[in-house]
């Protein structure tokens, strides 16, 4: 694929962003029938469906939510997605919903988890056993996250999928406990499942790299405390997730899926600098211990994301720079103590 020097705004960024390649057409060409997506309003859900749609234009593509975004169902119905309204927490909302024999699992919570903790939990840990339950028999791809992982040496080994978890706060322990009842459904019922720890998806719009940009560009300070992190054009992340259903089974296998780089926070603020004609300013310093996963299965099933880190900073700097619009959802990739 060739990728421009800029994207000029949202219609062209989410365009870009739902490419389908080969790979993915043939991956889902071996999970044939309906596919359903589950809590598909999010920063990553609409352009996933789009994704899907466009690969395969013949299948049905169902999509989720509550709609809270004003003219987000719209656009989608608008791409040729079935859009269909549900409270996923209401057991007589879930049952009511299409069978489908291919589930993408994105309905989760994670900020404002810090002082409602039990909502966190009711989403993260007993959503995901009533959907294991409906779609007993469906394939299911699922999001965790690299939180559920523990902080390691920047100049030591990064955490695999053999790393015993270690999650630290109340939000990262409740996406462990979904990835443990997703593999519960698949010991005790055959749900072919597989799970998706992300870490860290980039759209213009917001991701570690748009938090960057925005700092230098408003001359804010940038946190250095995690001086790393790892990070995956969203297009990217959301092919390996369709392409993951292939690969669902009952031993509901889980994958690291991120960038190839071990990305310095500081590097990343200087670039941005240079790009756009800033001098950034810098708070604390770097932990030696940081968030960062090892992918390297991933890019042995799937191969190297398309879309190469300094092109995703050049894009981000533009857009930034330019006035691009923001969803307003940090990251809070710099949080160390698992309170979100």
């Amino acid at each position: 694929m060739t990728w421009p020097a800029a994207i000029a705004d949202e219609a062209e960024l989410e365009e870009i962003m739902t490419r389908p390649d080969a790979a993915l057409q043939e991956d889902l060409a071996a999970v044939p029938g309906d596919l359903l997506v589950l809590g598909a309003a999010g920063k990553m859900g609409p352009t996933l469906c789009r994704l899907a749609k466009r690969a395969d234009p013949a299948r049905r593509v169902i999509a989720v939510a509550r709609w809270s975004e004003p003219g987000l169902r719209a656009r989608m119905e608008s791409w040729g997605i079935e859009c269909l309204s549900a409270d996923l927490t209401d057991r007589a909302a879930l049952a009511a919903l299409p069978d489908a024999p291919n589930v993408i699992f994105m309905a989760a919570r994670k900020f404002g988890s810090t002082g409602n903790e039990a909502l966190t939990w009711a989403m993260n840990v007993l959503l995901p056993g009533m959907v294991a339950e409906r779609y007993a028999s469906s394939r299911i791809v699922f999001f965790s996250t690299g939180n559920v992982l523990p902080l390691v040496p920047v100049n030591g080994p990064m955490p695999d999928e053999a790393t015993t978890p270690s999650p630290v706060g109340e939000y990262a322990a409740s996406c462990l406990g979904r990835e443990r009842v997703f593999q519960h459904a698949g010991a005790a019922s055959g749900t072919r499942c597989f799970g998706i720890r992300l870490n860290y998806a980039i759209d213009l719009r917001y991701g570690v790299l748009h938090d960057v940009a925005t700092k230098v560009w408003n001359g804010t300070p940038v946190p250095l405390a995690m001086g790393h992190a790892n990070v995956i054009w969203q297009g990217d992340a959301n092919a390996w997730t369709l392409r993951a259903l292939r690969h669902a089974d009952a031993a509901c296998p889980i994958m690291n899926v991120t960038g190839p780089e071990t990305v310095s926070i500081r590097w990343l603020a200087t670039r941005f600098g240079a790009l756009m004609g800033k001098e950034p300013a810098f708070a604390g310093t770097e932990a030696p211990e940081a968030l960062l996963s090892n992918a390297a299965w991933a890019f042995a099933l799937f191969g190297y994301p398309h879309v190469p880190l300094d092109r995703l900073v050049q894009w981000t700097a533009d857009w930034v720079s330019r006035g691009g619009r923001a969803l307003g959802k940090p990251t809070k990739f710099e949080v160390r103590d698992g309170r979100f």
